[in-house]
């Protein structure tokens, strides 16, 4: 666990928002959308509810995913994402513990 990557990952509201999204995609997801959530979340999905362009949603993942505070898997054209639990349990801890 790198914290000073994940202070960085945090540092950005829209990223916050992303692991919001992430942790609870049927508050802002419709059923047809989402597909039960099986996989996670497709970036389509994460572009549009965040609104930016696709160039900078993936950044945005990007620094998510290398922070470690998300997993991406890909089938064939598409990438879904999920929240990290263990390691956001784990940075939670390391939190309480330090400071």
């Amino acid at each position: 666990m790198d914290i000073d990557l994940i202070f960085k990952a945090l540092a950005n509201p829209i990223r916050r928002q992303i692991l919001e999204w992430l942790k609870t995609p049927e508050q802002f997801l419709s059923a047809e959308e989402y597909g039960g959530f099986k996989r996670g979340v497709c970036a389509g999905h994460i572009e549009r509810l965040g609104k930016v362009s696709q160039s900078t949603m993936s950044s945005h993942l990007s620094v998510l995913q290398q922070a470690g505070l998300i997993q991406v898997e890909k089938y064939g054209q598409w990438s879904y994402f999920s929240r990290n639990e263990a390691l956001i349990q784990q940075y939670i801890e390391h939190l309480k513990n330090s400071l």
